[in-house]
């Protein structure tokens, strides 16, 4: 069956990262008095950040109970670092070949969707200094805060596929950087699941986590894609 959408993550996967999410993370933690490094931000990553914080906190700190309001401020802060981050920090850019993958996969009729575990003020913040909306390379996006639930779980996608009217993940393809990418395209059943081993995740770690595909390049994609239509 023809792919008819491609969802692909934002952060490490089609927007340039250099730790700048990890280091957003762990500032909002010790803005609050609490200490974790790359490697705990990292196992992590890809989850929507609400969940991330409350994990870390359960897993490293130990705390289990009335943590919603220490989340909540942990993830306040985590906001307002990446929005100030991505207004205006000079590095701020698309990951090599993201645009040349959109427009190519446009081109072919196949739809180009975008989903993060980011919440939507710091999605559109991005999509504004990027201007992909306004340069028409996207046909939807989704935040992890309008579902039930962020990867890895499917909600995201089926929210996309919603959207566009898409029947079944037979049609879909997703795309991400980190292995709860790959366990969200997975648990969604998608044709597709593909890893790209240029963001926080390696090819070695990503290896043994369930895949159809790892490339290190955006546009491999529109090759695996296109395959059979």
């Amino acid at each position: 069956m023809a792919i008819k959408l491609v969802v692909f993550d934002m952060a490490g996967t089609t927007v340039e990262d250099k730790d700048n999410v990890h280091e957003a993370l762990i500032k909002g933690f010790e803005l609050n008095n609490y200490k974790i490094n790359r490697e705990d931000a990292n196992g992590v990553m890809g989850y929507p950040k609400p969940v991330a914080i409350r994990t870390l906190l359960e897993q490293k700190f130990n705390l289990k109970e009335k943590t919603g309001e220490l989340v909540a401020k942990i993830h306040n802060d985590f906001v307002n670092e990446m929005i100030t981050f991505y207004k205006n920090d000079p590095s701020v850019k698309s990951k090599k070949n993201a645009e040349e993958t959109f427009k190519a996969l446009r081109q072919k009729g196949i739809k180009v969707g975008i989903d993060t575990g980011f919440s939507r003020d710091i999605a559109d913040t991005i999509f504004d200094r990027l201007k992909w909306k306004e340069h028409n390379l996207v046909d939807l996006t989704v935040t992890s805060d309008e579902v039930n639930n962020g990867r890895p779980f499917p909600d995201m996608i089926y929210k996309a596929m919603q959207d566009m009217n898409i029947k079944t993940a037979d049609e879909v393809a997703k795309v991400g950087d980190t292995i709860s990418d790959l366990q969200e395209g997975t648990s969604a059943g998608c044709k597709y699941v593909i890893g790209i081993t240029t963001g926080a995740f390696t090819r070695a770690a990503l290896e043994p986590e369930k895949h159809t595909h790892l490339v290190d390049d955006l546009l491999e994609v529109v090759d695996i894609v296109t395959s059979e239509n």
